[in-house]
């Protein structure tokens, strides 16, 4: 299985992943418990890295509510660490004040915000990695409809989300097309490079336009209709997830469980 093989089935397990299994959590109530969390985990200050590691137990949590492996998550959200780790990569060096030794070794704030930063991206990608899997992509977008976010912006999204999937078929069909006539060539010169990535732009923009008249001709207006968020209202279970997580999430935020620990010893 190649690489776009891969991307194209990932990209369909991503559309629909909420279910009706009893560890199922409502996509309105996922949505609310990730901003929250994202926004009182951002709100921590840089300096305090130890309060701050205490919100990876939301990912592990969640994770094993939902019934979803944490392992599986975490790996994959290691794949944002080369990204943040550049938008740090410069506090090191700017910043030199000594925060605190260890063993003679000065750790200055510039490396403490470069691990907040790390931790930050970190976390962040676990929360979306985590809501993406229980509700899917369009169950998110509906969801957001669903709480009163503009349908404009839903749809754009579902509309890139979409065309994304059309672009890796167009791309599929003619990596297939290049190995049946390659004979089984591997390295090809850049002049025809350029003339694929040209020929696939064309190719999706062709493709979409087909697939906009499709939709004129059944009857869409500019908007997509309007679904309930999942179909079914909130459960008691759904409930008890949002209130849990939140309070838990709002109260890591208050007390700082690390000095909490230390003035018990």
């Amino acid at each position: 299985m190649t690489k776009l093989e891969k991307a194209y089935i990932t990209l369909q397990r991503m559309e629909m992943r909420h279910s009706a299994s009893p560890s199922a959590v409502s996509p309105c109530m996922a949505v609310t418990v990730s901003v929250v969390y994202l926004a009182v985990m951002l709100s921590v200050p840089m300096g305090r890295l130890s309060m701050l590691l205490w919100f990876a137990l939301y990912p592990i949590i969640a994770s094993a509510w939902c019934g979803i492996g944490f392992g599986r998550i975490f790996l994959r959200s290691l794949y944002v660490v080369p990204l943040v780790a550049l938008i740090a990569l410069f506090n090191p060096i700017c910043d030199r004040t000594v925060a605190f030794t260890i063993s003679d070794v000065a750790i200055s704030t510039g490396w403490l915000s470069f691990c907040s930063i790390i931790v930050r991206g970190l976390l962040a990608m676990q929360c979306i990695l985590i809501l993406i899997e229980t509700c899917g992509f369009v169950g998110i977008c509906r969801a957001l409809r669903h709480m009163g976010v503009p349908a404009f912006l839903t749809d754009q999204l579902q509309f890139v989300y979409r065309y994304l999937s059309v672009l890796l078929l167009e791309a599929l069909s003619m990596r297939r097309a290049r190995e049946a006539r390659g004979y089984g060539r591997k390295s090809y010169p850049i002049r025809l490079w350029g003339v694929m990535i040209g020929q696939l732009f064309l190719r999706a923009i062709d493709r979409s336009e087909r697939i906009n008249r499709a939709m004129q001709a059944r009857g869409f207006t500019g908007t997509l209709p309007a679904y309930r968020s999942d179909g079914r209202q909130l459960r008691p279970a759904d409930w008890i997830y949002g209130v849990v997580m939140c309070t838990g999430i709002v109260l890591l935020r208050i007390f700082n469980l690390s000095q909490l620990f230390t003035a018990l010893q």
